[in-house]
């Protein structure tokens, strides 16, 4: 006679029998019989986070960087509200992730009881799909069907409410196997050979093509980041990409030209501008790249290839869009597009070449303080034989590492893109470690993001993982005071620092290694220092508190008569 299990253990076999070897989670009373069932089993690991955000973002590392699932297990009411930002995080940048909500007991549900919320109301605009657990032979079916939806299509977090006495049932395992209604849901389809032709015919006319890159290239796999170079060789485009997208396209590649956007290049900003024809695979047209959407590519047709059909014509319309996965359709395409003659737009690479000419990211160290730019320059030259894996927090760091780190690989750079959420690349550098113990994981940080999540030091440290944190200290909450200093009359409202902990002596109570850098000359020798110390370190480097971070022009805030130039 089979044996009698308990659901949460039943849960954790099924997990484990779907390929999920981790979790990150915090205990509490709603989800203490999951915790006893993960003390008696031993095919999936358990990573104690301090914070159940952090747990949520250490998922996101651990999915992003390896392709496979992250997984977060928190208990109900505070352990569950906790987890909305990253999902929220997730959502926007399409991470596959599972979230495993505690509930009380469903005798409880609906009097208040304590430490309960309505997890399924608050995360609903969260996340991609989320599900009431509230009777056990519904728990294996909507298991699977929330890990396939998380990895479906565009990939996104879904949820699972699962009350206390569901987990505690004792029964034989077909008890938690009912019968439930099929899942419908909208399947990618083939790719159209009308489009495909459509592109090639737009192609053949075009005489100022781009192509506009995004992390739906990412997303869909090394293959698809193989099809994208194949194709910009094939034609002889230029191509920019997304902060999302970095990676998909060689930094290195003479074809690239950079990250549009705010924060992108002015050669990226005014070939976006002045293209005739723009090829956007995997990316949103999000604001930070348009600016003033009327104003746009106005000279382009545009194609929008896209996974999720929501977002073709959303906000930018297009001459021709596609739904389909990215590798696909870069494969259809490579298949289709006769392979460009040597000189086919050397017009449009002479005006490229002279919009690079200006060099808008350089510039001059010299003696006097630490600029960020140099220090996260010298940071990806001395790290660029150990393929890092680089996460960031958000602010002015993220945007010098986008714009001085080359990524010559995709799913080496992880950073918070749609939200923009604070406290972000910490622990998912833990997610990001725990997936590649031999990995070098670097977390570029501010000193002011990175105290969001700043008592992920102790997971780092209890768990063995030798990350390495790298604060661009100046003292600021950056970003906020360079649009203080330019759009508020200089006005700096709550943006200085001026209470800052020792960063070393922080580090060294965690457990971790910590040293200072304060001058130019001293900072090849201590990122060597950082790169060569086992087990994880800390470096607070003090960087010129007043620096900004340009260019700032989206796409879109180009003026006509700068083709002219």
């Amino acid at each position: 006679m089979p044996a009698e299990t308990s659901g949460a253990a039943y849960l954790l076999d099924q997990l484990a029998d779907a390929g999920v070897d981790t979790i990150f989670g915090y205990p509490g009373g709603a989800v203490l019989p999951l915790y006893e069932a993960i003390a008696r089993q031993d095919r999936i690991r358990h990573i104690l986070v301090r914070h159940e955000q952090a747990a949520v973002h250490a998922a996101e590392g651990y999915a992003r960087a390896s392709g496979r699932i992250g997984v977060a297990l928190v208990t109900s009411g505070p352990g569950a509200t906790n987890t909305i930002t990253g999902l929220t995080d997730a959502l926007m940048d399409s991470v596959p992730l599972l979230c495993i909500a505690g509930q009380v007991n469903r005798a409880l549900l609906g009097t208040d009881g304590f430490q309960e919320a309505n997890t399924i109301a608050l995360s609903r605009a969260a996340t991609k799909y989320n599900v009431a657990v509230r009777r056990p032979g519904d728990l294996g079916p909507m298991l699977r069907r929330c890990l396939h939806l998380a990895m479906a299509g565009r990939p996104g977090p879904v949820l699972i409410d699962l009350p206390k006495d569901i987990q505690s049932l004792a029964a034989l395992p077909e008890s938690f196997e009912d019968e439930i209604a099929p899942l419908t849901e909208k399947v990618v389809p083939p790719v159209d050979a009308r489009s495909i032709a459509q592109v090639v015919s737009l192609l053949a006319e075009a005489r100022r093509p781009l192509i506009y890159s995004g992390g739906g290239v990412i997303n869909a796999g090394p293959r698809a980041a193989a099809l994208l170079r194949r194709l910009a060789h094939r034609t002889g485009l230029p191509v920019t990409s997304t902060l999302m997208g970095l990676g998909a396209f060689p930094a290195s590649d003479p074809q690239w030209l950079g990250m549009p956007g705010m924060h992108g290049t002015y050669e990226a900003n005014l070939a976006m501008h002045g293209c005739d024809l723009m090829l956007c695979i995997g990316a949103r047209f999000d604001d930070r790249v348009t600016g003033r959407v009327a104003d746009f590519a106005p000279f382009a047709k545009k194609v929008h290839v896209d996974v999720d059909p929501s977002e073709i014509g959303k906000i930018v319309a297009v001459d021709v869009g596609i739904v389909g996965d990215a590798a696909d359709v870069l494969e259809a395409l490579c298949d289709a597009v006769p392979e460009a003659e040597p000189d086919a737009y050397d017009a449009w690479w002479r005006k490229i070449d002279k919009w690079r000419a200006a060099q808008c990211l350089a510039y001059d160290q010299g003696d006097g303080a630490i600029l960020p730019q140099h220090a996260i320059s010298r940071l990806s030259a001395l790290t660029a034989g150990r393929e890092p894996i680089v996460t960031t927090e958000v602010g002015q760091h993220q945007m010098w590492a986008a714009q001085h780190f080359g990524f010559d690989a995709p799913n080496r750079w992880l950073t918070s893109g749609g939200l923009g959420t604070m406290g972000y690349g910490l622990p998912a550098a833990i997610g990001v470690q725990i997936a590649f113990p031999d990995a070098l994981v670097i977390d570029i940080a501010g000193e002011a993001s990175v105290q969001m999540n700043i008592q992920e030091l102790a997971t780092a440290v209890q768990y063995g993982l030798p990350v390495k944190l790298f604060i661009l200290n100046n003292g600021h909450m950056g970003m906020v005071r360079q649009w203080q200093q330019l759009h508020h009359g200089g006005i700096y409202s709550e943006s200085v620092s001026t209470v800052l902990p020792d960063f070393v002596r922080l580090a060294e109570a965690y457990g971790w290694n910590g040293f200072v850098i304060e001058r130019p000359d001293e900072l090849d020798a201590g990122i060597a220092r950082m790169i060569d110390t086992s087990g994880p370190v800390l470096v607070d480097c003090r960087v010129a508190p007043l620096a900004n971070c340009y260019p700032m022009m989206p796409a879109g805030a180009a003026h006509n008569e700068i083709l002219l130039a």
